[in-house]
């Protein structure tokens, strides 16, 4: 007589479902505390998934924080902010998801050096770059200055809105407050 198994069924495990869940809740968490303050556990109790997997389908958090880039870049290239519906729409993230990875790079650096270095990379694709490129075919000899500078002033506008510190930024309408950010960026 065959012996039997008294106990629970062993549960099916799906790779695919985990790593989706990890990155799932890395980007929340990424976006929520910035890379540093995000830990391997955090991570895996936010997911369900043990921490340990994260090393085993991406290689460990940092290979992690690239692939919650690669996974919010929707576009190979990106509109830049003078564009009325990109502004609009990173403000409209920002306000309802918080700083993301990329925006955050820009006010603060993070510890680890690949991790800096994809933050950084990401933000010069998606918001310098664009800015630069605009700049320098109109002539600009100082296109890359003037994309950086207007980088962080989008930045700092977005940032301080979400803090609510300044209360009339924090508080104005998306419709009011999108026109007077087009004039300071132009």
């Amino acid at each position: 007589m065959p012996p039997t198994n008294n106990g629970p069924a062993p549960r099916r495990r799906d790779a695919a479902a985990s790593r989706e869940r990890l990155l799932k809740a890395a980007g929340e968490l990424f976006g929520e505390r910035g890379y540093d303050r995000t830990t391997a556990r955090d991570i895996g109790e936010r997911a369900g998934v043990d921490p340990s997997m994260i090393a085993r389908y991406f290689g460990g958090k940092a290979l992690l924080f690239l692939a919650v880039l690669n996974a919010e870049s929707d576009a190979d290239s990106f509109a830049d902010l003078y564009d009325a519906d990109r502004l609009a729409g990173l403000f409209d993230r920002i306000d309802r998801q918080g700083p993301g990875p990329v925006t955050q790079v820009a006010v603060r650096p993070y510890d680890d050096p690949a991790a800096q270095a994809a933050a950084a990379t990401e933000l010069d694709r998606r918001i310098v770059a664009p800015l630069r490129d605009r700049f320098a075919s109109e002539g600009d000899e100082r296109a890359a200055l003037r994309a950086e500078l207007l980088t962080a002033a989008f930045v700092g506008v977005a940032l301080a809105r979400r803090t609510g510190t300044l209360e009339h930024l924090a508080a104005a309408d998306p419709d009011d407050l999108l026109p007077l950010v087009r004039r300071l960026l132009a």
